[in-house]
């Protein structure tokens, strides 16, 4: 189907390209119905995918565009190379517009043909020049001052780089062991995390236990086990059923990430055999290994017992474990008050709230989708993305003025990590710690001085390779204009001095020449006795001798015996000869 849809597309912008040409030269459209029909189709199905795309892709093209926020000097740096690389053609179809200018308006004086029409074509040559090159000039200046407006946050001085992100480990380390399994945060905490981030939910006999979904479909087994109850909440299940269901072999079996890396056959064998884990255990771990734990806790659909003191239960769980409060931060809202006179030990976390109301809270960090934060106002004001671009480093520095540390989630690439370490972040949730973890340095981080020596070499280096490319192909058409000119002016003074030469001719009649009956490339066979056969002066001799000025010139042939024929041409006769 994509490729169908494909095929019509380039078909239909063949078509459009096609008349837009004939249209230039203003010929006549003769276009089937077929055609107009599908042209429409097309751009109408064209739109319908760019306003669904647009819908449902809404995070990509924010993410697109934040992207420029690392790569825009990048981006710069190429755009001129290519526009470089663009400007042969250019100079070249340029250049030839502008000799064949030239050279019309050479012929049109030389031959003083002065109409409607060749003006006509003089000015569409022009507009048309006008129309290639202006664009190109206007675009190669904006990219050469483009650096003045271009502002990357891994563009600093080295002192002012902040210290790298801390990691919390989303789920454990997902990309090396299955999500949300004691497997999975061991290898977090192997890989150097800072933190633990999971997700709790309340079993309907009242133990918490890890999991992300909402049922149990995804990572573990239970379509084998109870395949009838496989939709079901998984807060409907009791903890007794919950612990005897395998939440490994999916990890094994589909490799849900597409850049995880092989496992090992002992990894393999240990990530199979994982089951789904309690609060208690994952307490105990973060316990012993002094790591911050942050989590997600799911409130309890109606008609479960926990339904409305499921945070109490939870607060009772952590302080029974006797871990160190400051390792827990805190993230649920509800019930905030009792948890902060139960557990006052606990580091509160905010959401993307102002900084009025985290002060009032006495809420020092905050955890927010790093979408939101780099375009703070999108949605409610309605600018453009260029103008939300703006507004990331505003934002970040009013947090870090008012002492609030920010973590990120989820950062998974590394060049949205490198931003966020130039960008001074204190933290980010992500999937992928086991690549995050090995870069000790920055992407795209230059200082400003090392930027500007670029930038000068590069719109420098263009400038001169665009002005030769000019003045090179400017002087080929030039040349060929001038032969041309020289061929002109010859085939002129050779006109000339033919009509001359005509002039100075004696005028000669144009009477016809006498009929002569017999070809003069005839030759009769010698009457026997005689060394040579009948000449053709023999045979004119009868002829009026006072018109052989109106005969043509000859050509004189020899034959074997070595008597000269006389031929006959255009403009004069010549006697034939003998051989003495």
């Amino acid at each position: 189907m994509l490729s169908f849809g494909g095929t019509l597309t380039a078909y239909t912008s063949l078509l459009m390209v096609v008349g837009f040409l004939l249209l230039w030269e203003r010929i006549e459209l003769y276009m089937h119905n077929c055609h107009k029909i599908l042209i429409w189709l097309v751009i109408i199905l064209c739109v319908f995918l760019l306003v669904v795309i647009s819908k449902f892709w809404h995070d990509k093209w924010l993410i697109a565009g934040l992207s420029l926020k690392i790569f825009a000097p990048y981006v710069h740096l190429c755009s001129i190379a290519v526009m470089s690389l663009i400007s042969w053609p250019l100079a070249f179809y340029v250049s030839h517009l502008e000799a064949e200018i030239r050279i019309r308006r050479f012929k049109m004086t030389c031959f003083k043909m002065q109409n409607h029409q060749g003006r006509d074509i003089f000015r569409r040559l022009r507009a048309l020049q006008v129309a290639i090159g202006l664009p190109f000039v206007v675009l190669l200046i904006c990219l050469y001052l483009l650096p003045l407006g271009i502002y990357s946050p891994c563009i600093q001085k080295k002192e002012d780089l902040g210290p790298r992100p801390v990691f919390i480990a989303h789920r454990g380390a997902p990309m090396a062991a299955p999500e949300n399994t004691m497997m999975s945060f061991e290898k977090a905490v192997e890989f150097g995390a800072y933190g633990l981030e999971t997700d709790i939910y309340l079993s309907y006999d009242e133990v918490s236990f890890l999991m992300h979904d909402y049922d149990l479909s995804r990572t573990t087994n239970i379509r084998e086990v109870m395949p009838e109850a496989t939709y079901n909440h998984s807060a409907f299940f009791n903890w007794t059923l919950l612990k005897t269901l395998n939440a490994g072999k999916w990890f094994v079996e589909q490799k849900p990430y597409y850049k995880m890396k092989r496992l090992s056959e002992a990894d393999k064998r240990r990530a199979s055999n994982q089951s789904i884990p309690k609060l208690t255990d994952l307490l105990e771990l973060a316990k012993k290994e002094k790591k911050f734990l942050i989590f997600d806790l799911f409130r309890p659909p109606p008609q479960h017992p926990l339904r409305d003191e499921y945070v109490r239960h939870v607060v009772k769980e952590i302080l029974d474990s006797k871990i160190e409060q400051h390792l827990i931060l805190w993230l649920t809202i509800f019930d905030r008050d009792y948890v902060k006179e139960i557990a006052p030990g606990f580091q509160h976390v905010g959401r993307f709230f102002s900084i009025e109301r985290l002060e009032e809270e006495n809420i020092s960090i905050i955890n927010v989708d790093y979408k939101k934060l780099f375009y703070s106002g999108l949605r409610c004001s309605g600018r453009s993305i260029l103008l939300m671009l703006a507004v990331l480093h505003p934002q970040i520095r009013e947090y870090k003025a008012a002492n609030i540390n920010i973590n990120l989630y989820v950062v998974n690439e590394p060049w949205l990590y490198s931003l966020a370490w130039c960008s001074r972040i204190n933290s980010v949730t992500t999937d992928n710690i086991p690549l995050l973890s090995q870069l000790n340095y920055p992407y795209f981080f230059m200082t400003p001085g090392y930027y500007m020596w670029i930038w000068l070499l590069v719109d420098f280096t263009s400038a001169t390779l665009i002005t030769i490319v000019f003045c090179f192909h400017w002087w080929k058409e030039a040349k060929k204009e001038k032969s041309l000119e020289v061929c002109s002016v010859s085939s002129e003074s050779i006109s000339v001095k033919e009509k001359g030469d005509n002039q100075d001719r004696p005028r000669l009649s144009m009477e016809p020449r006498e009929r002569i009956t017999e070809s003069p490339w005839i030759i009769n066979t010698p009457a026997k006795g005689s060394k040579k056969p009948p000449s053709i002066k023999d045979r004119e001799a009868t002829s009026t001798v006072t018109e052989i000025h109106k005969t043509p010139i000859t050509d004189s042939s020899k034959d074997t015996y070595g008597t000269t024929y006389t031929t006959t041409s255009e403009t004069s006769r010549e006697t034939p000869t003998s051989k003495k």
